[in-house]
């Protein structure tokens, strides 16, 4: 592969950190803008993990193999990192919702999605053996960045997504509606790409459209409340810690950062290379 074989990866990745900039937005400038450390943690974890992708693309672009690989190395402080702060996101919002005594809207979203990418980045340092899985695994990741801060975007920016008051509400569902209809036709270009390793760009999609079913499943049912109330329960640090070390543990277990599989790793990036 040439360097411009990357182009399409590299436009994909550049939309999702300009749209997740788009939805990030109202919550630290808008009129109601109250971010606190827990949201400052996420920001800089988040646009961190984004960034790391896309320069570790353009490293491979470039064919520079040695450096892509040390600095490949840093995913084993980010990586925990992003799932303990989406973790700690997830529980401070269940709480902030339990203290106020109402469900928390955005339950499953939060929980599922810092399972989901936990579970990606898993599956991604399991396939490190195969390069184009691998690749395809890490960038689909972006793809749940994506699929949340459109939804955001929209009802920030899109007067047609704009909630309003209650009689509005419905809006919101509108929006994750379309956001899924983008984050799927952007999974569909990816894989058609390669078709043979671009599965991967899939597993976002079928993650977000689960977590739709769920969440209107337990709205049906009333178990929002429930689930609020059992996430909110739980201590903001110890979920941290749980989340890190448990991703830490998990990606050292699959042998990130020994030298003898990282440079197998690479020498079959370099023989794929077209």
């Amino acid at each position: 592969m040439t360097g411009r074989g990357y182009t399409l990866e590299t436009a994909f990745l550049i939309l999702t950190i300009g749209i997740s900039i788009a939805g990030f937005w109202t919550l630290y400038f808008g009129p109601e803008a109250a971010p606190n450390a827990f949201h400052h943690l996420h920001l800089v974890t988040s646009f961190a993990w984004l960034a790391l992708l896309l320069f570790q693309l353009r490293l491979m672009s470039a064919q520079r193999i040695n450096l892509h690989r040390r600095v490949g190395r840093l995913v084993l402080i980010l990586a925990p990192l992003l799932i303990a702060s989406a973790a700690l996101l997830s529980v401070n919002s269940a709480a902030r919702a339990l203290g106020s005594g109402q469900a928390d809207p955005l339950i499953i979203q939060n929980v599922g999605v810092t399972i989901q990418l936990a579970i990606l980045l898993l599956l991604a340092f399991a396939m490190i053996g195969l390069p184009r899985l691998h690749g395809a695994l890490l960038l689909s990741t972006a793809l749940l960045f994506m699929g949340i801060a459109l939804v955001f975007a929209l009802v920030s920016f899109v007067p047609a997504f704009r909630i309003e008051g209650p009689d509005t509400f419905d809006r919101f569902a509108q929006a994750a509606m379309t956001a899924t209809a983008f984050v799927g036709a952007c999974a569909f270009v990816l894989f058609i790409k390669d078709y043979r390793n671009g599965w991967p760009y899939l597993i976002p999609v079928l993650f977000i459209v689960a977590n739709g079913l769920i969440d209107m499943q337990l709205s049906a049912s009333g178990e929002t409340e429930r689930l609020t109330a059992i996430v909110g329960a739980w201590n903001r640090y110890v979920t941290f810690l749980v989340a890190f070390f448990s991703v830490l543990g998990g990606l050292i277990a699959l042998g990130v950062g020994r030298k003898q599989r990282g440079a197998r790793s690479l020498n079959s990036i370099t023989d794929t290379k077209q």
